[in-house]
């Protein structure tokens, strides 16, 4: 006869390993040409992993359909040209239409990113389109009867024209009140998060050693903001609270805060500082620990951040060694390296 608490034991498993499943996706990138069929990369999604949140750079039709029934929620994304003429309510409808509507809603979706990171094209045509896209994105949605569906933004951290200490967290000026403040009002209106891609890979100095450990979540001596009187142990905090001063200073300190982006590359051209398998494990794997612990930042306690890795898999078509090399996973579905995402199996006890 099984010991009672042994079963006890096994299903407070099953309940802790579900319960860190709400906060960590993958961004399903595919820049290859020697990729897995998307259904065969959602049943081991879905079989295999706790990964219950995939990002996509594109509204992909077949990887839509692989996703239908597997409970794995879904952001799709509206390509960076398209972004002028869905400012237009019909273009947006038909583009709803065409992305959502077939699929739902056997496939979940969570979210429409608008374009990638617009900002830092510089691109003053895309920059001036992109929150007209979006309210009409969400005008689109609405008239479907798929309010549940959030429509957002990934923006890279240039968009700040000082991030240290993070008390000095600011938007680039002449963006501020103009770009934005209006973004910002969207979110804080239809409840949607403010998405940014931080990435302490390209924040730590080389010059500086003891800045790799702070941008790996090891030991290190922290850095302390004389402002607040917070010290920071970990850099993934200090961008996150640099960007929460940023929107404080608009007042929109209550808008959410999504992780679209980030990761490690597990490989790089020779004497490229950082990269490597040991780093990569160990961001990656502290950053998923981290976020799931639900202690936050200094700045935002007590906040668990929805949190995308980059990326699911090493994508060969990429144009740099590091590039490459930022995936959980080679195409055969083997680990690169494993952060902790495989599903917990029944053991015997």
């Amino acid at each position: 006869m099984p010991n009672p608490f042994h079963l006890l034991l096994l299903l407070f498993l099953r309940l802790s390993t579900a319960a860190t499943t709400n906060t960590i996706g993958v961004n399903y990138g595919t820049v290859a040409d020697n990729l897995p069929p998307p259904s065969t990369v959602a049943t081991f999604l879905k079989s295999q992993t706790t990964i219950n949140h995939i990002k996509l750079y594109d509204a992909n039709p077949d990887i839509l359909r692989a996703f239908a029934n597997t409970g794995i929620s879904v952001t799709v994304t509206a390509a960076n040209g398209d972004i002028p003429s869905l400012s237009k309510l019909p273009s947006a409808k038909s583009w709803i239409t065409t992305n959502i509507l077939p699929y739902h809603p056997k496939t979940i979706f969570n979210r429409i990113a608008v374009g990638n990171e617009i900002i830092a094209t510089s691109d003053k045509n895309l920059i001036a389109h992109l929150l007209p896209a979006m309210e009409a994105l969400q005008k689109a949605l609405t008239l479907s009867n798929l309010t549940h569906i959030q429509v957002s933004t990934p923006h890279s951290l240039g968009i700040l024209s000082s991030s240290e200490p993070p008390s000095a967290g600011a938007f680039r000026r002449g963006y501020d009140v103009t770009i934005f403040a209006p973004i910002l009002d969207f979110h804080r209106r239809t409840k949607s998060p403010f998405m940014v891609n931080p990435y302490p890979f390209f924040g730590f100095d080389p010059t500086r050693p003891e800045t790799l450990n702070y941008a790996l979540f090891k030991p290190n001596g922290g850095v302390f903001d004389k402002m607040t009187g917070l010290n920071y142990t970990n850099m993934f905090d200090a961008q996150m609270d640099a960007v929460f001063t940023a929107m404080k200073k608009l007042g929109y300190d209550d808008v959410e805060l999504v992780v679209a982006e980030t990761g490690w590359p597990s490989a790089g051209d020779p004497n490229q500082p950082g990269v490597g398998i040991e780093n990569a494990v160990s961001y990656n794997g502290n950053l998923i620990k981290h976020v799931n612990s639900g202690k936050g930042t200094p700045l935002m306690p007590n906040r668990t951040f929805e949190t995308y890795i980059f990326s699911l898999f090493n994508e060969n078509l990429k144009p740099t060694v590091s590039e490459r090399n930022y995936g959980l996973f080679k195409p055969n579905l083997a680990p690169v390296y494993d952060v902790g995402v495989f599903t917990q199996q029944d053991v015997l006890l």
